[in-house]
């Protein structure tokens, strides 16, 4: 699972980034509204956690722009525990759920969990994109009616580029979403991982899916 968190109190994020990991969670974390948004927008996750308060907008607010934007990803707000309004509110603009501070730990992962089995029913299981199909679920991959035996890291690369068809998306982005925000976005583990991937996905076939956009990142599709 790879959830956003999107919370200004770097404590509290930090000890729920170390929680969520000691449970095999991936947790990417934005201090800011802006940050939330762009991390939001350039990754996959799979639920996403957004406070209410936050600097630069509100989490109300950054929900109701990913909802109109297309974005799908099941949202938990955190809100205050007497922020009657904001729970009310946020329901409206398009969250899932909402837990009130201070809360329990489980009950996060908990709340979390079960909003992820809901993603089936959002997210299609096969995904095809010219002769490519991608079995989501089953993490099968084909081309051409030929099985790809892909590694856990190149999946996770294909998921991201099958999230964003047609759009650049910049080394940052795709780094924090295969591996997490210490990794450096140029070091040529990435060149590798890319290189590996078209290898399996492109190599032998047409059309060529991935396409290097020197200075600027990679693109996917047709």
């Amino acid at each position: 699972m790879r959830v956003l968190i999107v919370e200004d109190d770097p404590e509290l994020s930090s000890l729920l980034r170390d929680g969520l990991r000691a449970q095999r969670i991936d947790a990417t974390l934005a201090a800011t509204w802006a940050e939330g948004c762009e991390r939001a927008a350039g990754g996959s996750f799979d639920v996403m956690v957004l406070d209410v308060r936050l600097p630069g907008g509100s989490g109300l607010e950054l929900c109701a722009k990913l909802r109109r934007g297309g974005v799908t990803t099941p949202v938990l707000m955190l809100t205050a525990l007497d922020a009657v309004d904001d729970r009310v509110r946020g329901l409206e603009v398009g969250a899932d759920d909402y837990l009130t501070k201070p809360f329990a730990f489980r009950e996060l992962v908990a709340r979390l969990k079960a909003l992820t089995r809901r993603r089936p029913a959002l997210t299609p299981a096969l995904v095809r994109v010219a002769d490519l199909e991608v079995d989501l679920a089953a993490r099968r991959v084909s081309r051409g009616g030929r099985s790809l035996n892909l590694s856990a890291k190149e999946f996770a690369l294909l998921e991201l580029f099958l999230s964003r068809p047609g759009q650049v998306l910049d080394r940052a982005t795709i780094t924090a979403h295969v591996w997490d925000d210490n990794h450096d976005p140029f070091a040529n583990l990435l060149d590798v991982l890319v290189r590996r991937l078209r290898g399996k996905i492109d190599d032998g076939f047409e059309p060529k899916l991935i396409t290097t956009l020197r200075g600027s990142g990679y693109r996917f599709g047709r």
